[in-house]
């Protein structure tokens, strides 16, 4: 239990803004990370987060929901790749459905924002998210 316990508020230290601010927020974060804070190994981290849930004000989360993969940004910081997916959902929550927005013109967008992505990476996150591509999201 103390395990469970110590590897969790390490998680929540690390991902502060998320708890703050919401997805758009997270940070990338690996499990050496944690290990190394906490004095144990990977393998120990991954056993302790795999399918153990975590009550946060923004709601119920599996501990290895905080764990991730990085994308680098213009400015040279790393974004997770959660945050991303979120910034591509407010994009297009914000869009016009008349005119809905390509892959491409995210791309753009998040690149105005100094977040290099490939069209395909959007792509690939908008399915993630169950997001119907430009031509099924068109309203007439």
């Amino acid at each position: 239990f103390i395990t469970i316990l110590k590897v969790s508020e390490a998680i929540m230290r690390h991902q502060k803004d998320f708890l703050e601010h919401g997805e758009s927020m997270m940070k990338p974060l690996v499990l050496r990370e944690i290990a190394e804070e906490v004095g144990l190994h990977e393998s120990t981290i991954s056993r302790v987060t795999s399918n153990k849930y975590i009550n946060t004000p923004r709601g119920i989360y599996e501990l290895k929901f905080f764990f991730g993969s990085s994308i680098d940004s213009a400015s040279g910081n790393e974004l997770a790749s959660t945050a991303i997916r979120a910034k591509i959902k407010e994009v297009i929550k914000q869009e016009d459905p008349k005119k809905p927005l390509s892959d491409n013109e995210i791309v753009l967008l998040l690149k105005n924002q100094g977040i290099n992505i490939a069209r395909r990476t959007v792509a690939k996150y908008r399915e993630i998210l169950n997001i119907a591509p430009t031509n099924l999201r068109k309203i007439l």
